[in-house]
C-alpha cells in the first residue's frame, strides 16, 4: 500500500508498505526513523511511544494504515534543531538519565507529554504517569530528576 503521513512537520510518502505492518516498523524501515524502538511489540514497555495527533501512543499497536494522512511526531521531531537536543532530550542528558538508551526515545516523548501539561510534578506523579514506559538500566531516579529538568526548561521557553 502507499502511505502518506505528515511527519515531524513534513509529508512523507512511502510505497509498497506491508498491509498490517505496525506504524513503528513503517517508521523504522519505510521512512528512516529509527529513533523509537521495537522492544515488546505488545503496547507493554513504552519503548516506541510516540506523537498520533498530539497524543502519545506505542506506535506498535497502530497498524500503519490506521495512520494514513495523519501526523505524527516522532522522538527525531522534538529537537529544538536539527543536531540542537529539545529541552526534554537535553534533560536528560544533563541528569544522566539515560543508561542503555533502549526506552529512552519513549520516555523522552512521554516526559515531553508530561511537562507540558499543568500538573503538579512531585513524585507520586510522575512515577504514575510514566508507569507505561519500562526501564530496565536505570532505576526512575535520574529520569526523574530530567523530568523536573525538563519542566523547567519548558517553562523557561515559555515565559
Amino acid at each position: 500500500m502507499r502511505l502518506t503521513l505528515t511527519v515531524n512537520g513534513d509529508v512523507l510518502t512511502a510505497d509498497r508498505v506491508p498491509p498490517g505492518i505496525s506504524l513503528l516498523t513503517a517508521l523504522r524501515e519505510h521512512f528512516d526513523l529509527p529513533g523509537s524502538k521495537n522492544a515488546c511489540e505488545q503496547g507493554e514497555c513504552g519503548s516506541c511511544t510516540l506523537y498520533l495527533d498530539g497524543e502519545p501512543v506505542c506506535s506498535c499497536l497502530v497498524a500503519a494504515g490506521q495512520a494514513q494522512g495523519r501526523e505524527v511526531r516522532t522522538v527525531e521531531g522534538l529537537a529544538a534543531a536539527e543536531g540542537v537536543p529539545g529541552a526534554v532530550q537535553q534533560a536528560f542528558i544533563e541528569c544522566g538519565a539515560v543508561q542503555c538508551g533502549f526506552c529512552t526515545p519513549g520516555l523522552i516523548v512521554a516526559v515531553d507529554a508530561l511537562v507540558r501539561r499543568d500538573v503538579e510534578l512531585d513524585d507520586a506523579v510522575v512515577r504514575e504517569e510514566l508507569a507505561g514506559n519500562l526501564c530496565r538500566c536505570t532505576g526512575y531516579e535520574k529520569i526523574i530528576d530530567a523530568v523536573r529538568v525538563a519542566a523547567r526548561h519548558v517553562r523557561e521557553v515559555a515565559a
